[in-house]
């Protein structure tokens, strides 16, 4: 199937043939669907802290992050195309008629594009519009009077104006402030130096798309110092793009390479689990990980902050216990029978740890064994918010085909929705992801974990899509925080809708938690 021309461009691509032809057999027999036992829920795999036990919790933090290198890792290589999707909608079937005109004044919800029309003087990057508008000799306030809305529309997705359906979400004005605008960017510049700071230096580590890279760059160059000077700390800001070896190869509906007009094979992004490469780079003791679209403005900021700071200090805890224990299975002095079922009671009271049945018949020396397997991971603490439709994966209870149960982070892609009993499980979940992490990547002798050790392959997925008109098959990598994240030891606590605030569309911009 594979010429040798196709060969030569793989190994360029820094790929092996057999990585391509493991991925060409993949799109043949596809991925298993995950069988959902449960939800995840308060009184079955998600915490929830008392009073106390989070002031205890920060306080470890707050001691902790004087001595730990603290990162944040913020996926922001996204475009901005489908915060506008609705916009592109309008543009596409205007056709200049009344019909259609009238039809745009339908809907006049806080959802609608009217709503834009009508509030578009209230987004933060209006002024930055109006002056773009004017320097092409160009009027949006006469658009905005004349009621010619898809004209203003267009101004602020297309090149004709400010071009922000080609923008990235990171460069994107959000926020509104007495004396400023902040970007997406600047506002996690913000955020970090208020949790994530360590002997007053805040670690930020973006991944971007290759073709912003050096609008990234120039964007930190201008406000770096601005935020420096306002905050008293100093950045210390990395740039990666997604690593070209973790493409995934596309065919074409026969499940042949998808080519080009020049005869090459067409190489996609692997989509956000390809990720987790540019994760494991990262040398800290704690890594933060939020999307680049869910930010707030400052006055909302502390909720944030102490939610942060009580996953950080949960991980603190439970990361030097777990590390305490194994050092103590590593050395195997005073193991008893009674403290190897202390440890194997700590697995699974407090990090969610499903052990075999027969584990408490087993010899010692199995059990030691088994709990070093389950205990010598990576850990992640991630933030649950209460199911209130919004869009995201949810904590579930999964079983694989062992019979052995974990605690993973679902999609609704990943199960069978005509099985009824599976969709029962799955619409009686209590909470979602708001993909809100505080993980540790070390061991306990402090080396970096080989992360690819411990993810499911089996939990990718393949999607269609088109190449010039045709359609193609493309393959995704297990997700960054579903997959790509199966087998670390995983821990969900319950945080407050306030700290999930996304920006999926352009109206959620106009919403009371994105403004000043």
């Amino acid at each position: 199937m594979l010429t040798k021309g196709d060969k030569k461009q793989i190994e360029a691509q820094g790929m092996s043939v057999e990585t391509v032809e493991k991925q060409l057999q993949r799109f043949g027999k596809g991925f298993p669907q995950l069988n959902i036992v449960a939800p995840a829920t308060l009184e079955n795999g998600i915490l929830r802290q008392a009073d106390e036990e989070k002031k205890n919790y920060r306080t470890l933090y707050q001691k902790r992050q004087k001595t730990s290198k603290i990162f944040k890792f913020v996926p922001a290589s996204g475009a901005a195309s489908r915060m506008f999707k609705k916009i592109y909608e309008i543009i596409d079937a205007f056709d200049g008629s009344e019909e259609k005109y009238l039809e745009l004044l339908t809907d006049r919800s806080p959802n609608s594009i009217y709503y834009v029309c009508e509030n578009i003087q209230d987004f933060a990057f209006f002024k930055r519009l109006e002056q773009i508008c004017s320097e092409k000799g160009d009027c949006i306030n006469s658009k905005i009077s004349k009621k010619d809305y898809v004209g203003a529309l267009e101004l602020i997705v297309s090149d004709k104006g400010l071009n922000y359906g080609n923008f990235p979400k990171g460069l994107i004005q959000f926020h509104t402030y007495k004396n400023e605008t902040r970007t997406s960017l600047e506002e996690h510049l913000a955020e970090g130096a208020m949790y994530a700071k360590s002997k007053k230096e805040v670690n930020i580590h973006f991944t971007v798309s290759p073709e912003f890279y050096d609008d990234f760059k120039a964007h930190i160059n201008d406000v770096i110092e601005k935020y420096e000077e306002q905050f008293s700390v100093k950045y210390n800001i990395e740039l990666s793009i997604q690593k070209k070896r973790t493409d995934t190869i596309a065919v074409d509906m026969d499940n042949n390479p998808a080519k080009n007009e020049d005869g090459q094979i067409v190489f996609r992004p692997g989509g956000h689990g390809a990720l987790l490469e540019n994760l494991k780079d990262i040398d800290a003791d704690l890594i933060f990980i939020k999307n680049i679209d869910n930010v707030v403005t400052d006055r909302l900021k502390p909720t944030t902050v102490e939610y942060k700071e009580l996953l950080g200090g949960l991980l603190f805890d439970l990361k030097e216990k777990a590390h305490h224990y194994i050092g103590k299975l590593k050395a195997k002095e005073d193991i008893t029978t009674g403290y190897l079922t202390k440890i194997g009671n700590f697995c699974q009271e407090k990090l969610n740890i499903d052990l075999p049945e027969k584990f408490k018949d087993q010899p010692d020396e199995d059990r030691i064994r088994i709990l070093f397997e389950h205990l010598n991971r990576p850990i992640r603490i991630c933030g649950m918010v209460k199911n209130e439709d919004e869009p995201g994966g949810g904590p579930f209870w999964v079983m694989d085909e062992k019979g052995e149960k974990s605690i993973q982070i679902v999609e609704s892609s990943q199960f069978d929705k005509t099985d009824k009993a599976q969709m029962k499980v799955f619409q009686s979940a209590t909470h979602f992801n708001p993909v809100d992490i505080a993980c540790s990547i070390k061991d306990y002798e402090n080396n970096q974990f080989d992360l690819s050790k411990f993810k499911d392959e089996e939990t990718g997925f393949i999607s269609e899509k088109t190449l010039k008109g045709r359609p193609i098959k493309a393959l995704e990598h297990p997700g960054l925080w579903n997959g790509a994240m199966a087998n670390w030891i995983t821990v969900f606590v319950e945080v407050p809708m306030d700290t999930f605030n996304p920006v999926k569309t352009i109206n959620d911009l106009l919403r009371k938690e994105h403004r000043f």
